[in-house]
């Protein structure tokens, strides 16, 4: 008969008389009405007393699955039977009736035998098994036991082999206990690498022998454990970096990322300076352990230095620990920081009124801590003053521009500049105080050129006549005067 799909060839078995009964044997799933046996003709009754006789199943165990016909004396299935549900797995599975006869009353023993067709898959009690593994630690040819699959069916319809997907770090391996059960078990044939394949999923799958064939599978996920075998590793060995004088303090410098192909404690991370960083460097850098963050925590200045080497390392968590560096190479640039400083080598706080043009008045040096264009300096002196700058080799002088009169003008203040090419410029201001000093370049003069002075006649000698002044542009002893009456 045809039924989902499947062709079974139902086959009657032969009966016979065994110890004072009848047997007879059926495929489980017969469908109902279907004949077991003639149980009157089995028995040698006539068919004309068939009738007399009066056949019928006394016991009601099992009686359901079957009808005794009294008019012919045949035996016919009355419901589906399910060999596994009545007798297991065993692989005998018999059902035993009585079949009374009456006129004259007789009673026979008759067993029916539920043949196993194949209407059973392999199963498994879970879809899915996990195994863990420490990977560099099993070595191949270790075996791990696997679950045996169970099938309801018996003999050539119970299971036959066991099959596992092709890999290359699996195989399997397949005992024949000795009732007869097969037992899967997973031999490791390649060294598991976690960072290489951290999980490997397998499917198992048990085929029984029957016809058509049946099988049934269950996924195995193997999850390789960790073992602290790899350093972390930093993206660069070797860090160049440029940065300005100045910065502001908890300026982030770098951020560094080692990464460790380990998981768990073996793959975290810290970090720290090593030894081969100096102390000027650990006063003006520090480094975040868990975050890899360089920041700064001191005044950079580049006049003070202008290179650092960072030497860091990066550990793991792992046992024992490993651990990878790298060199961090900072280069301090240089900003305008610095105004020029003004300093006198010599400088004289007096110059006679007829010193000659081109007159050393003083020796001037200008100084810039900066660098390049911020560190090159140009003085300039006050305008409109009779005074100059002359630049020399590695200073500066002040040299009289103009003739000088004590008596125009008898102090100069001279302010002096120093302004650097950076940008912005920055500048400082020193101030010269010079006084003149007086030559006697100026005669004395008269108020006036001619006095009119009048007295009385017979004046006694001595008698004051008259106060005639004179004054001296000059200073000093080059201002006082002698009196005298030049002969007339």
């Amino acid at each position: 008969m045809i039924g989902n799909g499947s062709l079974y060839i139902f086959i009657l078995c032969s009966w016979g008389w065994v110890s004072g009964q009848l047997q007879y044997s059926i495929v489980e799933e017969t469908e109902p009405g279907t004949l077991v046996g003639n149980v009157a003709q089995d028995l040698g009754i006539k068919p004309a007393d068939v009738s007399q006789r009066r056949l019928n199943l006394g016991s009601a165990e099992n009686k359901k699955y079957f009808v005794l016909h009294k008019a012919q004396g045949t035996l016919t299935v009355n419901e589906r039977i399910d060999r596994e549900r009545l007798c297991g797995s065993s692989l005998n599975c018999v059902l035993r009736l009585k079949v009374v006869a009456e006129n004259p009353l007789d009673l026979f023993n008759l067993e029916i035998g539920i043949l196993d067709i194949n209407d059973n898959s392999p199963t498994f009690l879970k879809n899915h098994y996990n195994f863990e593994i420490t990977e560099l630690v099993t070595i191949p040819g270790a075996q791990f036991p696997l679950e045996v699959a169970q099938d309801l069916d018996v003999g050539v319809n119970g299971i036959k082999q066991y099959t596992l997907n092709p890999n290359p770090y699996f195989s399997l391996s397949v005992k024949n206990r000795k009732d007869g059960t097969l037992v899967p078990q997973l031999i490791l044939e390649k060294t598991l690498d976690r960072e290489h394949k951290r999980e490997h999923n397998l499917v198992l799958t048990a085929i029984d022998g029957g016809e058509p064939v049946k099988s049934g599978s269950c996924e195995i996920s193997i999850a390789v454990l960790d073992i602290n075998d790899n350093p972390p590793v930093f993206h660069q060995s070797n860090y160049k970096i440029i940065l300005k004088e100045n910065v502001p303090l908890k300026t982030v410098v770098l951020v560094l990322n080692a990464t460790d192909l380990d998981e768990g404690t073996n793959g975290e991370v810290e970090y720290y300076f090593d030894h081969h960083t100096s102390e000027s460097a650990r006063k003006l850098f520090e480094i975040n352990s868990q975050t890899g963050e360089i920041y700064v925590i001191g005044t950079v200045d580049f006049e003070e230095q202008l290179f650092y080497e960072l030497s860091v390392r990066a550990a793991d968590k792992g046992s024992p620990k490993l651990e990878g560096s790298c060199l961090i190479q900072i280069e301090i640039e240089d900003v305008n920081d610095n105004a020029p400083e003004i300093t006198f080598a010599s400088m004289i706080n007096e110059i006679a009124e007829n010193a000659p043009l081109g007159t050393v008045v003083g020796f001037i040096s200008v100084g810039d801590k900066d660098f390049g264009r911020n560190g090159e300096v140009h003085l300039t002196v006050s305008p409109d003053l009779p005074f100059k700058i002359k630049s020399l080799v590695d200073h500066f002088s002040l040299v009289t521009d103009g003739y000088l009169d004590r008596e125009t003008l008898s102090q100069y203040i001279i302010e002096l500049t120093a302004a650097d090419l950076g940008t912005p410029a920055l500048q400082s201001r020193a101030v010269v105080v010079l006084r003149v000093s007086d030559i006697n370049d100026n005669a004395p003069k008269f108020s006036q050129s001619v006095y009119n002075v009048y007295i009385e006649e017979n004046n006694d000698p001595g008698t004051f006549l008259s106060t005639i002044p004179a004054y001296d542009l000059d200073e000093g002893i080059n201002a006082e005067l002698i009196y005298s009456i030049a002969e007339s």
